[in-house]
């Protein structure tokens, strides 16, 4: 493979100006929230580095901000607490660790499983089965069964697409493109946080809602998206640590047709801008109609891609 992923030139990136421009509004809450993290992480140690920790502190308070900018200061930071919660521990059990003992993020995702079905963690030694404990106590005093459910499923999903991503990380050239991009939207997180957002926000559809085509549509064009933005803003990082490139949508792309890096991240910026395009048609169908669940929806949808697009401007990322 070509070693142009190594230059220091930026590949193209997509256009959002006419489907999502800036600024994206944010709530004022965020340094509560940053604050609220940081005590939280006291009790829970969930990383141990303190770079890592405030850097990862810094982008989720913030980031949790634009996802639901018009969401109560307790709801919000108790959000805030479940993405930390997601990113903390693919940081600390998956992606590199996974690539050297995936057997040990088996047998963490295990200890998970059994949290989920509302088993208390009987040992301190790994905080995260505590942490999430705690998360899901909280979310279930909070919102209907139903919604705690949906809560809790898309969970199982992202972790159980976290250990399959592992076991592919060694040889991300095997893994059929299709699988992949069915399996993206569960590894960046944001089927959880499409769940979380009749909770956080207090709405909820009606079966017959979230059976409609264009609420489905809605859903996967976002759902695409944050995967897609997040593989162009964390490709060069990842694959600078070698030796296997990461797996992610341009590994796959120039496995597939031997492109050049550019061409690579000029097709998917198409892709991201077509997403964008079919999502933002879907939020002005929905968003139009009188206040209701669906338009609260659409408007949730809307600052869930907002929030992906302003994550790749950070220093996580760089």
């Amino acid at each position: 493979m070509s070693g142009t992923h190594h230059a220091a030139a930026i590949p193209p990136q997509p256009d959002f100006t006419a489907t999502f421009p800036g600024p994206h509004p944010a709530s004022p809450h965020s340094r509560r929230t940053e604050r609220e993290l940081l005590s939280w992480l006291e009790e829970y140690p969930l990383l141990p580095h303190a770079k890592p920790r405030s850097i990862l502190v810094n982008i989720t308070s913030h980031g949790a901000s634009r996802t639901f900018p018009t969401a109560a200061p307790d709801d919000l930071a108790l959000f805030a607490k479940l993405l930390l919660w997601l990113t903390a521990f693919d940081d600390e059990h998956g992606e590199a660790n996974a690539a050297a003992n995936p057997a040990a993020l088996v047998n963490h995702s295990g200890e998970l499983m059994f949290v989920l079905t509302g088993v208390t963690p009987s040992s301190t030694a790994n905080p995260f089965p505590g942490a999430l404990h705690d998360l899901l106590a909280r979310f279930r005093a909070r919102t209907s069964p139903a919604k705690y459910l949906g809560l809790a499923a898309s969970l199982r999903d992202t972790i159980t697409a976290l250990v399959w991503e592992a076991h592919h990380a060694a040889e991300p050239d095997g893994v059929a493109l299709a699988t992949y991009l069915a399996m993206r939207p569960h590894t960046v997180f944001v089927r959880t946080i499409i769940a979380a957002a009749e909770i956080v926000l207090d709405y909820e559809l009606a079966d017959s809602q979230r059976g409609l085509a264009s609420v489905r549509c809605l859903e996967s064009s976002v759902a695409n998206l944050a995967g897609w933005i997040n593989d162009l803003a964390s490709y060069q990082r990842e694959a600078s640590r070698g030796p296997v490139q990461p797996l992610s949508l341009p590994t796959l792309l120039q496995a597939r047709y031997h492109w050049e890096l550019e061409q690579v991240f000029t097709h998917i910026s198409g892709m991201c801008e077509d997403e964008a395009d079919t999502a933002r048609q879907r939020i002005t169908e929905l968003a139009c109609a009188a206040p209701s669940a669906l338009s609260a929806h659409a408007r949730a949808l809307e600052n869930i891609a907002r929030s992906f697009i302003w994550h790749t401007s950070h220093a996580r990322y760089h």
